[in-house]
Parts: C-alpha cells; sequence; structure tokens
C-alpha cells in the first residue's frame, strides 16, 4: 500500500515578500575615456568583482557619505574649537 503525499505552496504576493534593495529607477550615465576604462576593467579582474553596477553604485555612494561626513556642519569654525 503507497500513500499518496500531497503538498500545497503558499505563493507568494507582494505583501509577504520583503524587498532587500529598493526598486532603482533614475539612470546616471558616465563617460570614460578608454585609458580609464582599461583601469576600472583591471581594477575589477584584479578584486574578482563581478557586478560592475553595484561596485560603482557602492564606490559613489561610499565616497559621498564619507565627504559628508567629514564635513558636517558646526557652530564654530575649526580653528576657532582648536583655541
Amino acid at each position: 500500500m503507497v500513500k499518496k503525499v500531497t503538498m500545497t505552496v503558499k505563493k507568494k504576493t507582494a505583501a509577504t515578500c520583503a524587498r532587500v534593495q529598493p526598486v532603482r529607477h533614475k539612470r546616471i550615465v558616465a563617460l570614460v575615456s578608454d585609458e580609464e576604462d582599461r583601469l576600472i576593467e583591471n581594477y575589477l579582474k584584479k578584486y574578482k568583482i563581478t557586478n560592475k553596477s553595484n561596485w560603482m553604485r557602492e564606490t559613489l555612494l561610499a565616497f559621498i557619505y564619507r565627504n559628508l561626513d567629514e564635513d558636517y556642519p558646526t557652530l564654530f569654525n575649526e580653528h576657532d574649537m582648536r583655541r
């Protein structure tokens, strides 16, 4: 005698699936020279980076966040605070 097993699979809906990454609708385009392109491609190959767009986005945003963190507004100038 063989038992028949049935499984039900719940369909995933938008409400049950949490997005890991936000949806991106904006496109940024930059032109580079042949030398700059070779430099970027060599870097990606050396460090085994396969997703160029993700790397570009993370690199650009890391640079912006670092500068914003260093250039935060203060009440006094740095020279005045060090006296």
